[in-house]
């Protein structure tokens, strides 16, 4: 009987600290280099009425990582099989890491995504048929940033816009200031850092973030 009772009560302590840490914590994405592509830049790249084919959904709803690769060139070097991903939008642009910009040979501002205009350009090309197009901008390192649902926001009492620090908890836990807030209802709530940030906090796919609160 008491053997069960300590069972019990062990139960209720997992679950109580299992609801604390999603109460406390973020889930923390790395995001490695991607393109999104406009449907005039598809139609360039792959052909007329090509559509893009989903193969991955991820975190945020309706977006997903597709089968298509590209190669990205800058003044000094190209890389190769960088992923694109759906859906379609209005204007072209290529998401790096300040690792991939001295690769390239270029410097790309800290923009949060969408955010393009006066950025440098880079070029694309589609491997299996040599098709490229070339960007006049578009060539970004994102900002490190929180999507997060209105619920959650106003649970951890900041606004759309909002610039926070958050502490990360990986293999080398690290705190990483000016991380933007992005709310709508929707979005998932989760951290999004490049491959630079991750290696730094030795990151994992377990990795939880913690909004610090400044007195």
């Amino acid at each position: 009987m008491l053997a069960q009772t300590n069972i019990n009560i062990e139960a209720i302590i997992d679950t109580v600290i299992k609801e604390l840490k999603e109460q406390l914590f973020i889930l923390v994405e790395a995001s490695g280099r991607h393109v999104h592509l406009s449907r005039e830049d598809v139609n360039t790249l792959f052909g007329s009425g090509y559509q893009l084919t989903p193969i991955k959904k991820l975190s945020q709803p309706g977006q997903f990582a597709c089968e298509e690769r590209v190669t990205i060139t800058g003044p000094k070097n190209s890389i190769q099989n960088v992923v694109v991903l759906g859906p379609e939008r209005s204007k072209s642009q290529v998401e790096i890491s300040l690792t991939d910009a001295l690769t390239l040979g270029t410097k790309a501002p800290v923009r949060l995504s969408g955010d393009i205009k006066g950025t440098p350009g880079i070029k694309i090309t589609n491997p299996k048929n040599g098709a490229s197009i070339e960007l006049k901008e578009g060539l970004i390192v994102a900002k490190r940033h929180i999507h997060m649902t209105p619920e959650d926001a106003n649970r951890f009492h900041v606004s759309n816009g909002d610039s926070v620090k958050v502490k990360v908890f990986g293999e080398r836990p690290v705190i990483l200031e000016d991380v933007d807030i992005r709310v709508d209802k929707n979005f998932s709530t989760a951290m999004h850092i490049d491959y630079d940030e991750a290696n730094a906090c030795g990151y994992t796919k377990e990795t939880k973030g913690m909004i610090i609160v400044e007195e």
